[in-house]
């Protein structure tokens, strides 16, 4: 290992960002060198990209320069896109060149998890990137102008989302609340729009508190919207999909809300993973590599108490960045390493303009209350991230 320990971060994620965040404070000049990799020059809030998807936001409003977060004289940002991570020679190739490390903090975030299911890689949209939201909000916009051509085409105005989890309800009270306005644009009836959501679990929100979820739903059906729960899609064509036992839907539109898995370069890397991630130890450590840390969507940490793994929330990449970040630096200076022990402080679910259900400190919330305690979870982020100046440039969107 050189004098000068190379730390190379893989994604600007929430754990990518705030490794990166953590390392700059607490290193000192010369004591490392850390390069942050990441294919765009921004940092997106994946948990805001429900509101440009539905165009209730401007995408401009979740992503943030990752120039206005680092401090360039203590990480070296690269803009490129990972090819390939090769852990027995300490190497990542990138599309533009080869960066070698001491320790590796892999980031990369998620994939959309098809479950195997026909058709949905190739027709249906997600939720998954500024452009990935870009697209959704044309595209819907793009049914109301082709149904006015096409009157007889209804398919145009049905929407469909699978998967009931946070980003797919999120979505759909985004949705609902945006059919309005876009039936007075292209003066349409608002009775022939459909706004479908499908589960096959037995519920909405799964694992989340029942008589939350209850009033979620009919916050949204009271919006239109039409659940399909315990109902499987079996298969997504460019005419809609199929359910159930045959049943077809017909819909132009179709976005897959129903999983996330990891990243395929960690498979390809030869870590055993379970669905693209990778079970870590109690240091956040790949197994079998003590220089590799993995966060976010690419880590499976179980819950000591059920031994289930945690959903990979925003609220567990930023802890694991923390801690990843507490173990590097102890690392360099010879010191005792800090097992991660997640401290979940709950979780909001917002349901459009107003409305949200939550759990957190030990209480539930739903309404107004909810509403507003979402938009403090979401200031206190860019507070960490970006401080006041940042809380006064985005904060306008909550």
């Amino acid at each position: 290992m050189s004098s000068i320990p190379k730390i190379v971060i893989l994604g600007a994620g929430y754990g990518g960002v705030l490794t990166s965040l953590r390392l700059q404070k607490e290193l000192n000049y010369n004591e490392a060198d850390v390069t942050l990799v990441n294919k765009h020059d921004y940092h997106y809030i994946t948990t805001h990209l429900h509101m440009p998807a539905a165009g209730t936001d401007n995408p401009e409003n979740a992503r943030v320069n990752i120039s206005k977060l680092i401090d360039e004289f203590k990480i070296d940002f690269v803009k490129s896109t990972v090819v390939q991570i090769r852990p027995q020679d300490r190497k990542v190739i990138l599309e533009d060149g080869t960066l070698s490390y001491d320790y590796l903090i892999i980031g990369l975030g998620g994939e959309p998890e098809t479950f195997g299911i026909p058709g949905l890689a190739e027709h249906a949209m997600n939720i998954r990137s500024i452009n990935s939201v870009r697209l959704i909000r044309e595209h819907i916009e793009y049914q109301f102008a082709r149904y006015k051509r096409e009157p007889h085409r209804t398919d145009y105005l049905t929407f469909i989302v699978g998967g009931a989890g946070f980003t797919g309800i999120e979505f759909i009270g985004e949705l609902a609340d945006r059919i309005p306005e876009l039936c007075k644009q292209f003066d349409v009836d608002p009775s022939l729009v459909k706004i479908i959501n499908i589960e096959a679990a037995p519920t909405a929100l799964p694992g989340f508190d029942p008589e939350l979820v209850e009033y979620a739903m009919q916050v949204l059906q009271k919006k239109g919207v039409t659940f399909r729960i315990g109902t499987a899609v079996k298969e997504c064509t460019p005419d809609g999909v199929v359910v159930g036992e045959g049943e077809e839907i017909k819909s132009q539109t179709v976005i897959w809300t129903g999983g996330v898995r990891g990243n395929r370069l960690i498979e390809e890397a030869g870590f055993e993973t379970m669905r693209g991630r990778v079970k870590v130890d109690e240091f956040l450590r790949a197994p079998g590599h003590e220089n590799v840390y993995i966060l976010g969507d690419n880590s499976l940490v179980f819950n000591p108490d059920g031994g289930r793994p945690y959903p990979p929330t925003a609220q567990i990449a930023m802890q694991q960045g923390v801690n990843c970040a507490h173990n590097l630096v102890a690392s360099i200076r010879n010191q005792p390493l800090k097992g991660f022990v997640f401290q979940n402080k709950g979780s909001v679910a917002s349901l459009g303009k107003g409305e949200a259900i939550g759990l957190a400190f030990g209480k539930k919330y739903k309404g107004r209350t909810a509403a507003w305690l979402k938009k403090l979870i979401d200031l206190r982020y860019l507070f960490i991230i970006g401080g006041i100046p940042l809380v006064l440039r985005k904060g306008k969107f909550l």
